[in-house]
Parts: structure tokens; sequence; C-alpha cells
């Protein structure tokens, strides 16, 4: 394939199953005996194969099938150190309280610029070579104001999607005076924080002692509206709290784990525009319960599926893992997992520029080396993914 340029159409032809996520190809959005046509960067046309309008450039993927590609909408790449101790003393019957977080603090804290940068630029490839083409990134393993805000700048050279997360735990130094660290959280680091991020977010969980109460999160939360971040909760991991009904409150494009739920959480979550964020792959590493992803969507909730790839309660940075836990364990049909891995991801980040394959789209497209989507669930841990089109531009 010609390396395609600004002024050069490129047809992709040869589709097996086209995943587009477009309700003007039915309520599926999948076409079989495929085609689509990318110019300037964006999809122009979909539709079957021996329609297809002529181009400059020819891709044919012979039979396979074409997707999205997968938007994670919820990581936490920027840190160093190690943590694989904390898991193995979890597999062996220790249960996950979140209270590792100071461990990669510290580390974080003592790191170099290079080794942080260098860390997440391997795991966003990683993400890549999967299939992720779009990418959300947290700080929060900084807890003072310059480490949060070198963790924001390094993560702002990977992508445009970042997240002001200061308000993660309370570090060890500051237990004994919360008050102390919130007056750090909502005035000199969000000040220093807030031209590197798009998005406030902040651990709502008193099941977790380090974490933050409502009143709390609600502080957080609002003094970064303030400052013109649009916010996201982690909210209802641990235990039933206050994030999911405080994430639709304050009409927060997300709120991410939501692994215990009562009624009225779903009841809120299904009459608002927030986005319910569910991470298997947490569930997979912690030994926790795995979200009713079916109820969820029977209820009317819109669901996004994503990795939280980090050092200590998801070391996984694929999302066809995460699909195929969505299907094996949450109740989710192979396209529905898939369309919450992709669309999903990007109604989370509020784009609408990523997550389908629709005319205008960004051509962020993913060639499995399969005839179709099931083959995501259907093969787990098989390095499925043959080829990765970014703006319609070859990266894998």
């Amino acid at each position: 394939m010609t390396e395609p340029t600004e002024d050069r159409t490129l047809l992709v032809t040869g589709i097996g199953e086209l995943v587009t996520h477009d309700p003007a190809h039915g309520a599926s959005g999948v076409l079989t005996d495929a085609a689509l046509v990318v110019s300037g960067g964006r999809v122009v046309w979909t539709g079957p194969a021996a329609q297809a309008p002529a181009a400059d450039d020819r891709l044919d993927v012979e039979g396979r099938c074409v997707i999205p590609g997968f938007v994670d909408s919820h990581s936490h790449v920027v840190f160093a150190g190690d943590r694989s101790a904390e898991f193995a003393a979890r597999m062996a019957g220790e249960p996950y309280t979140g209270g590792g977080i100071a461990t990669t603090v510290a580390a974080t804290r003592a790191a170099s610029d290079d080794v942080l940068r260098d860390g997440a630029r391997h795991l966003v490839a990683e993400m890549l070579a999967q299939g992720t083409t779009t990418v959300e990134i947290k700080s929060g393993y900084g807890q003072d104001v310059a480490t949060e805000e070198r963790m924001l700048r390094l993560a702002r050279e990977l992508t445009d999607e970042t997240t002001f997360l200061g308000a993660h735990t309370v570090p060890a130094e500051l237990a004994h005076d919360r008050r102390a660290y919130l007056d750090l959280v909502t005035g000199p680091m969000l000040a220093a924080c807030a031209p590197h991020a798009r998005w406030v977010d902040v651990f709502c969980e008193p099941a977790a002692p380090a974490a933050f109460d409502a009143d709390e999160s609600r502080e957080v939360l609002d003094a970064g509206i303030r400052a013109g971040l649009l916010p996201r909760v982690h909210g209802n991991q641990l235990g039933p709290g206050p994030g999911v009904r405080l994430a639709v409150e304050v009409g927060a494009a997300s709120v991410d784990h939501c692994t215990y739920l009562t009624g009225d959480d779903v009841a809120a979550l299904a009459g608002s525009s927030t986005v319910a964020t569910l991470l298997p792959a947490v569930e997979f590493s912690t030994r926790s319960p795995y979200p009713d992803a079916r109820a969820l969507l029977d209820a009317g909730v819109a669901v996004a599926l994503a990795t939280d790839c980090n050092p200590g309660s998801c070391y996984s940075s694929s999302m066809p893992f995460v699909v195929a836990l969505a299907v094996r364990e949450m109740g989710l049909t192979p396209l529905e997992a898939v369309r919450a891995a992709t669309a999903g991801g990007a109604a989370a980040l509020r784009r609408d520029d990523v997550g389908t394959l629709r005319s205008g789209a960004r051509a962020d497209l993913v060639v499995l080396d399969a005839p179709s989507h099931v083959h995501l669930a259907y093969r787990p841990g098989v390095p499925v993914v043959r080829t990765v089109l970014r703006g319609g531009r070859p990266v894998v």
C-alpha cells in the first residue's frame, strides 16, 4: 500500500465483515463483503465492496474483519515502580484495598522525567499494537504539585485526553490532615495541572480510608470545573457508595468501575448522560465481583469498557482481553462488547470523531486476522490484531 497523503484517497476493500456502529447500516451497523474509503485522514464512504467508488490507493484485507480503533477511556500509564508482589499476595488471598497506591507514589516521585516518559511510551505502544488508537491518561501517582504537573505534562506528549487526578488518595505525609491536602489539590496543584489537563477526576470511595467521601469529592470536582476542566469520577469500586450519584449530579461524562451498584444507582445512570465505564480486567486482577453489564444495558445505561492499565489493580494494556472478559463474565454479546470498547469509550470522552467508522469520523481502524469481531472473545489471549491505521495511516 502506498503511504497515504492528505490529497490521496485510500480504498480499503475485501472486508469480510465491517463493524461501523453507523445506524445507516441497520441496527447492528455491521456490513459483510464491504469496503470503506479514506480521504484526508477521515472516513468518507462505507458500503458494499461492489459499489465502492474509485480511489488513488487500495488496501485489500482479503476477507478479514475491520473494526473501529479501540478507545481506552481510563488508564494510569505514567508511573514508576513495580507492584507484582502485591498481585501475588492478592492471588494468595489478601484483599484489595487500594492501599498499594502509596508504593507507586513513592517510586513515581523519585523517578526522572525520562524514566516516566519511557515507561508510558512503552505501554501506549503496547496498546496501539493491540488496536487502541485513542487513550486517556490520568495523573494521581504524584500527590504533590511538582510530580502531578510533570505527570500530566508527559501524558500530554502522548494524548490530548489527560486527566488531573490529584485526588487519587491522601498521601501518607498528610494522612493526619486531610483538609490540608484538599486545599492543596483544589488550590496550587490544580493551578499547576489545569493547563495540561482536559478532565478532573476523584476517587470517591468512602470504603477506602485514604480515598474521598462525597463532600470532599464534590469539592474537588467543583474546583476543577471552575478551572475549566470537565468532570469524571472513580466510584463504587470497593463497595456501594455515593460515587455514581455524585457523577450524575455534577454531569460527569463518566463514572468508572461501577462494581457495586444499587437499583437507585442504575436508575440514576439510566436517566442521565453519564456513561458507566466498566473495567473488568480490574475484577480479574483483584478477584472482585464483575459488574452486571447486561443489566445496565437493559436498563438503558450507556456503557463503556476500558483497561484501567495501572501497576496495582490491573497491569494489562489489552482491550481485546477486556472485550473477552466482558463477554465471558459480564453478560455482553461480542458485538455489544466491541461497541462498548469503541463507541462507548468515545462517549465516555465526549468524542464523536472516534470509536465509529461512519462518514466524517477519523479513520482509525483495526484489521483483525479473523473473519469476524467474535474472534476477539472466541480466541482470548491470541494476537488477532493484524493491522492498525490511525487517521488513515498504517501505524502497526
